[in-house]
């Protein structure tokens, strides 16, 4: 697990709510799943719990799972009221069937060995009604992996609570795992003039292109039902929405 989420939950819950709109991630998954009229949801890789009042205030069953217990403990904080517990995507079981899981901020970039996608999938399947939506992002292999290929050095910065946070990050490519890349970020705080370094992360992320996504739902009984692209802070990403066979 990255340490981002673990030892710098609290940098990840400041910074990435500059990054992030979560009231356009909300609108997003809503969408798709209130056309479907599929009202309740498990949301993995829920994180901090930050898109839960907006699904629970739109009457939605909300539900989420993380592997990481900081995140669960801050979310649960955040919403006493939600159903939050620390679990692992790859095999996961609820007490009864949803109608709808979702993937936000492209949680599948974790999964990087082909056995952990699929393992990922048929926990989904197996914890969805039949006839269930599944919807996720993924960064788009074809765009971003040749924008890399040379290396990539890039400073996010964000302001939260009259804090000032800064994040220099390298992008490399890696192609251990298929098409994945080394993210290496260190962590600022601003006093003053002065940088003073938080702390460190160190990640193999992972991007799709968008065929090995259609073969990894249908080899998994899911049928695809639409892909779209959507815009991200900080990469090309798609959108995919699937019908549980």
């Amino acid at each position: 697990m990255s340490n981002l989420y673990s030892d710098l939950a609290e940098v990840y819950e400041a910074m990435y709510h500059t990054f992030i709109n979560y009231l356009d991630e909300y609108e997003t998954y809503s969408q798709i799943l209130e056309e479907a009229s599929k009202k309740s949801v498990l949301e993995l890789g829920c994180g901090t719990g930050n898109l839960c009042k907006y699904f629970q205030e739109a009457g939605f069953q909300y539900q989420g799972i993380d592997f990481s217990p900081q995140m669960i403990d801050m979310a649960q904080k955040k919403n006493p009221q939600a159903r939050f517990s620390v679990g692992d995507m790859r095999e996961f079981q609820l007490g009864e069937r949803v109608s709808g899981i979702f993937m936000a901020g492209r949680t599948i970039s974790y999964l990087l060995r082909n056995p952990d996608v699929n393992a990922t999938l048929s926990s989904v399947w197996t914890n969805l009604h039949p006839g269930g939506l599944f919807c996720f992002d993924f960064i788009d292999a074809n765009q971003f992996m040749p924008s890399i290929a040379s290396g990539k050095t890039i400073r996010h910065e964000a302001r939260y609570q009259n804090t000032d946070f800064i994040r220099d990050s390298t992008w490399k490519i890696g192609l251990e795992n298929g098409m994945d890349f080394k993210w290496d970020s260190i962590y600022y705080r601003r006093v003053g003039e002065e940088l003073v370094k938080i702390g460190t992360d160190n990640s193999t992320i992972r991007t799709f292109t968008k065929d090995e996504i259609e073969i990894f739902l249908q080899i998994n009984q899911f049928k695809l039902i639409k892909m779209f692209p959507r815009a991200s802070y900080a990469f090309p990403t798609y959108v995919a929405v699937a019908e549980k066979n």
